[in-house]
């Protein structure tokens, strides 16, 4: 088992970058807004706004589970090609059982064209300790292949089970190998929909017979990572991977608020590192001119969201608060919603022209990548629709932003689709012939970013 030591609950701060200066009937304003959670470490101690405590069987207080974790393993009939696939899983899914820290609830749950849950076998959450774990694993060596596969099952039996939790972070674990043949997209959809905001999940495809929008799909509504793993036998350092990054998160369900006077229009907010992904659609209402969105699980970690705003016009000199971000947590058991950290976006009209018209370093950087994220995925459906000349337009274009950002990761994944004849230009070629593995890393990965360079 991996050794995590207590530690403190983690510190917020908000951090703005912007150019607040507008010229003369200047309306929009941009600003990345940096999120830092630091003090933590990585135990995934006591949540920040703790649950009630239960009893224990003599009565005394016993402290809640800092943690829940239920893990989603692909069972169907393709899992058995080749045979090595399934051991494999078993495997992975006992390092992830292993990196367990004592106290955490867990479960796992057998995907087929139904859900079926595996350990405990009496139902309900276990709690980690040298015992259930070697229970676990031995569950663990009765999964075998066969059926179909309907995730939005899995994802509802993940749910029933998390009800049960004491723990307020609550984090899925799911693997599929295949497409979500056995049930609509609309009924996926709406598992989603109905489990969104109760968990957080992880979502990896392993081979290359999965489909790509489906398992970035699920991670995005669930506010998780999403990757490939090609190679069945790199399965059990992911998962061990992922089991410590849901190991360290300290705060659950924190949400960025943003408040805009009267006369502000709210255009978007989107997260943009590490990964890009818009949450405009999100918001939920949180009193006058307010709106909460969800950002999920912290521990130790930094990231970045870009917030734009329409403010009214103005005259020379004046200067106006565009908006103000809070990180928010909920209110405990009688309590109120707890105000973490915020941060200013101003707006200030000037006729100095220099000042004016500057674009902010942060806000040029993330711009770049969020069109880099789009480009490629652009680039790669007109492939697969044999547009050549579009792919190649769009995807010479995602070189060139790659190139200019120092996007190194993305430049290599890209140089495995197509033949790069001028970086700075983004002249491309595509290649005549393209691993499945090298297209499916590419597109699963197209939204990850490099922060701003220092």
């Amino acid at each position: 088992m991996a050794n995590f030591a207590k530690s403190q609950v983690p510190r917020f701060s908000v951090d703005v970058y912007q150019n607040e200066f507008l010229p003369e009937g200047g309306r929009e304003v941009s600003a990345i807004v940096t999120v830092t959670s630091t003090g933590g470490g990585t135990s995934g101690g006591a949540p920040l706004v703790p649950p009630r405590a239960s009893a224990s069987p003599a009565g005394i207080p016993a402290a809640a589970p800092s943690a829940a974790v239920v893990i989603m393993v692909d069972c169907s009939g393709s899992m058995d090609y080749p045979p090595q696939k399934m051991r494999n899983a078993r495997d992975a899914t006992a390092a992830a059982i292993d990196t367990l820290r004592d106290g955490t609830e867990f479960a796992v749950v057998a995907g087929t064209h139904i859900a079926r849950q595996v350990y405990p076998e009496s139902g309900g959450l276990a709690v980690a300790g040298p015992g259930t774990r070697a229970d676990a694993r031995n569950a663990l060596r009765r999964l075998s292949a066969g059926g179909g596969t309907a995730i939005g099952t899995w994802l509802r039996l993940a749910d029933e089970l998390f009800a049960g939790a004491r723990a307020r972070i609550r984090h899925g674990i799911l693997l599929t190998d295949g497409r979500n043949e056995h049930e609509s997209p609309a009924e996926l959809h709406g598992a989603l929909e109905s489990v969104a905001a109760r968990f957080t999940c992880d979502a990896r495809g392993v081979g290359t017979d999965w489909e790509v929008k489906e398992v970035t799909g699920i991670a995005s509504a669930l506010l998780g990572t999403a990757d490939i793993v090609a190679d069945p036998a790199h399965l059990a350092d992911d998962f061990t991977a992922m089991m410590e990054n849901a190991m360290g998160k300290e705060v659950a369900d924190v949400s960025l608020r943003v408040w805009t006077p009267v006369g502000v229009e709210f255009v978007f907010v989107k997260q943009v590192a590490p990964t890009v992904e818009d949450l405009t659609a999100r918001r939920t209402e949180a009193g006058p001119r307010a709106g909460d969105y969800p950002t999920g699980s912290w521990g130790d970690e930094s990231r970045d969201y870009h917030i734009c705003v329409r403010v009214p016009e103005a005259g020379i000199g004046q200067e106006m608060l565009a908006a103000r971000v809070s990180l928010i947590v909920p209110a405990g058991e009688g309590g109120s919603p707890q105000v973490l950290s915020q941060g200013l976006v101003r707006a200030v009209w000037t006729d100095d022209l220099a000042s004016s018209t500057a674009i902010n370093p942060q806000v040029a950087h993330y711009t770049g990548q969020a069109e880099l994220a789009q480009v490629i995925q652009q680039g790669l459906d007109a492939r697969k629709s044999g547009d050549i000349d579009g792919a190649t337009a769009k995807l010479g274009r995602a070189v060139q932003l790659a190139e200019a950002s120092g996007n190194a990761d993305t430049a290599k994944l890209l140089s495995k689709v197509v033949d790069v004849v001028d970086a700075a230009t983004g002249t491309v070629r595509l290649k005549a012939k393209v691993a499945d593995a090298d297209e499916m890393t590419l597109e699963t990965r197209s939204t990850k970013t490099v922060r701003v360079k220092k």
